[in-house]
């Protein structure tokens, strides 16, 4: 049962791509200038459904550096939940004498909890307060309301919140812990986060009512996390915070590292726990996976708290592995996707479990590319719509065409990736 390295075969998915020439030519032309990495695995149960893995890749290159975007939010909101369940752990611990099962049942509804009110102060240069969410049922930011709003809609802020109630340092301790030794987050999204600001996290309190039941204090990570990658400086110029034009290259250095294999080891180690060693397995209960699960593919427009309305969200807002994104995608009832997106700078990436329910078919697909014709970042000119996200659709559309004729001896139980929304 347990997850095994194998010799990933490099051959399969180059003439799979080839043997579709009119859908993939503009890719196949420019792999080097597109920056395409794709990693594929099939899944094969056996008869106790056990699931088996056999991967195949197109360019994959852990030491090749793409920008990761929002792909990182997924670990860190399974670090916020581990966080949260140790947090828990050691107040029970700190009782110092045996509880009965009642008394255990209710600190766990009395104390720290995914819907404890999460009051966010601030402690250092460019730090912001929450102290309301107005997506939440009962106006107030909470874990689950955040995790909720990063697998629905990617949320930035989201992120930023759960990344300063973990810290810097646990993050990337947990990534050690986990074998994710290419990866390291060390930074929020969308707010220009650099430098020493990065270091410091935001002191929280956590309050169920009027009653404090944990403190987060604010935190610095003196660490340096050096990694060195090959293209971590690119293009030939970018705009800078006024929006002035400077003609250098971009430099990547100092941000966030999450290679594909890292991404799809997450994945595996989310949906799959049983196909790993007990200490390699994340520190869930089976309520937060169902939570993560349910959320991770659910179409936005699906979920009441926090709701989502088109015209600005749609079901394929966050889908782009088979469906590109695209608000028109004629959505198919019997297949779900449990992904996680990042978009930026070019890049559109995707990390994705693809489940049909009703033929019995499930495969991982992670996948980037970029588009970045006039070699300018920050100019928000970047051909999402007419090179990467017809990339992913098509990808996704003729890996799962290949799965549907793939002869399987025994057909999955997937009941466990089965919800009502």
């Amino acid at each position: 049962m347990m997850a095994s390295a194998q010799e990933i075969d490099t051959v399969f998915l180059k003439n799979l791509l080839e043997s579709h020439r009119d859908l993939f030519e503009h890719v196949l032309n420019h792999p080097t200038h597109n920056e395409v990495q794709i990693l594929y695995t099939q899944i094969d149960r056996d008869e106790n459904n056990v699931p088996h893995f056999k991967s195949y890749s197109y360019r994959l290159n852990a030491n090749h550096y793409f920008y990761p975007a929002s792909t990182v939010k997924l670990p860190t909101a399974i670090f916020a939940l581990e966080k949260m369940n140790e947090i828990r752990l050691r107040s029970l611990v700190m009782q110092q004498r045996l509880l009965t099962s009642k008394e255990i049942d209710q600190y766990m509804k009395d104390g720290l909890n995914i819907n404890s009110t999460m009051i966010t102060d601030s402690a250092f240069a460019g730090q912001t307060k929450v102290t309301h969410d107005s997506s939440s049922k009962n106006g107030l930011p909470s874990i689950g309301n955040y995790i909720k709003k990063i697998l629905l809609v990617s949320d930035n802020d989201a992120y930023n919140r759960l990344y300063e109630f973990v810290g810097r340092e646990e993050i990337n301790q947990k990534l050690k812990k986990y074998n994710l030794n290419n990866t390291r987050i060390i930074g929020r999204l969308a707010i220009g986060d650099k430098g020493e600001s990065t270091k410091h996290t935001n002191p929280i309190n956590f309050y169920n009512g009027d009653k404090l039941v944990y403190p987060k204090p604010a935190l610095y990570d003196p660490n340096e996390y050096p990694m060195h990658l090959e293209h971590m400086i690119m293009g030939k110029g970018y705009l800078d915070k006024n929006d002035k034009l400077v003609m250098e290259p971009f430099d990547f250095s100092h941000n966030n590292i999450y290679p594909l294999a890292d991404q799809q080891m997450v994945l595996k180690q989310l949906l799959f726990p049983e196909t790993f060693p007990e200490e390699q397995r994340f520190n869930l209960t089976d309520d937060q996976y169902k939570l993560i699960y349910k959320y991770m593919s659910m179409w936005p427009t699906e979920s009441k708290y926090p709701t989502y309305k088109t015209p600005d969200y749609y079901p394929a807002y966050c889908k782009w592995l088979f469906y590109g994104g695209d608000s028109l995608a004629v959505i198919q009832p019997h297949i779900r996707i449990f992904d996680k997106i990042g978009d930026s700078y070019g890049y559109d990436i995707d990390n994705a479990y693809i489940v049909d329910f009703k033929n019995k078919v499930e495969f991982m697909i992670s996948a980037v590319v970029q588009s970045n014709d006039d070699d300018i970042y920050n100019d928000n000119k970047y051909e999402y719509k007419t090179v990467c996200l017809p990339f992913m659709k098509n990808l996704g559309q003729v890996i799962y065409e290949y799965e549907l004729k793939r002869e399987k001896k025994y057909l999955p139980d997937l009941k466990k990736f089965k919800f009502r929304y």
